[in-house]
């Protein structure tokens, strides 16, 4: 089958023929139809993660699918050929640049039925991250308030959406010209990043979702409540990562000396920080699937590229400007 492979970091993909992926008995084979494209590509494409997702080479990159069941393994009872299905597949098991992939029946869910593959495709990593950040991590309720970085992006068109349906006061930052954007997302409060200071404007928060991390994640510290919470999802990675992951000692210690600084800082503050590596999850994407259907989220792609185009899209995802997701479409 065509994929999209890389053989070694830093290097551009490449059309190529690759073996069919090996269906396991829990496994549903998917033919892809759209395939989100998400910062974490890029990351994993130049090597940013090697060292604590280590992946042998040739590599096909994606994290999001969307497409129909044309195959299931023995053991699997919830899935069929024909179903419309989408998922974030495990981090071992990347690879949705490509023509069919095998998913764990474990990972995937049916497809909101409202809306169309390519915006199906678009969902799985953000909204996991979203739900995993805002529900799982942040139990956000109403009358709590959200800061959401970078608004307009993948994960923050998602982020600010759920978090208002959860009930609580959201604040984002984004450009001027997507200010009006954010607002019909559901932003309360839009902060200017290129002429305001989100730190001179925003306090006493109950959570902060940074995509930004460095000085960033920093200042959203400063703009929590006692026994706020700030959760990033660019780093640095902290030692629950490490334990969860399995990380030998050694690369568990090191874990733990990146983010030593901001912990230090968050301590002294009297706030907390966290690190989230989302996890790919069917049952969470189901609870996201009704939600989509009920009106409560909508996605938002900003471009859409076909399959031959892969290595621009990703490019294009690089250089920034996109509003939403950009996605990969076979259809």
């Amino acid at each position: 089958m065509r994929a999209f492979v890389i053989t070694r970091y830093k290097e551009e993909p490449r059309e190529t023929e690759v073996p069919e992926p090996v269906v396991g008995e829990g496994d549903v084979l998917v033919r892809v139809e759209a395939a989100g494209l998400n910062q974490l590509d890029e990351k994993t494409r130049v090597g940013e993660f090697k060292q604590i997702l280590p992946y042998k080479f040739p590599l096909i990159l994606g994290n999001d699918v969307a497409g129909t069941v044309i195959g299931v393994g023995t053991e699997v009872r919830g899935f069929k050929p024909g179903d419309r299905v989408y998922a974030r597949p495990g981090k071992d098991r990347i690879g949705t640049f490509a023509e069919r992939i095998a998913v764990s029946e474990a990972d995937l869910a049916p497809t909101p039925s409202s809306i169309p593959m390519t915006e199906a495709g678009s969902l799985p990593l953000v909204a996991l991250t979203a739900w995993q950040a805002l529900v799982e991590r942040g139990s956000v309720g109403p009358g709590q308030k959200v800061l959401v970085h970078a608004g307009s992006g993948g994960v923050g068109s998602i982020a600010i959406q759920l978090a208002k349906h959860l009930g609580a006061h959201v604040a984002t930052t984004a450009s001027a010209s997507n200010a009006d954007f954010v607002r019909e997302l559901g932003a309360d409060t839009v902060i200017d990043y290129r002429s305001q200071d989100f730190e001179q404007v925003l306090d006493d928060y109950d959570l902060v979702l940074d995509s930004l991390g460095g000085k960033n994640l920093e200042k959203s510290l400063r703009v929590l409540r006692p026994g706020g919470k700030a959760i990033g999802i660019s780093g640095p990675p902290d030692p629950d990562f490490a334990r969860e992951i399995g990380l030998n000692p050694l690369l568990r210690l090191a874990i733990t000396g990146l983010s030593a600084g901001i912990r230090r800082q968050a301590k002294k503050l009297g706030v907390t920080y966290e690190f989230l590596f989302m996890r790919a999850d069917g049952d969470q994407l189901r609870r996201i699937s009704a939600l989509v259907d009920a009106g409560e989220l909508r996605p938002v792609v900003g471009r859409v590229f076909p399959f031959e185009q892969t290595p621009q899209a990703l490019r294009a995802l690089a250089e920034g400007g996109i509003r939403g997701k950009a996605v990969i479409s076979r259809t």
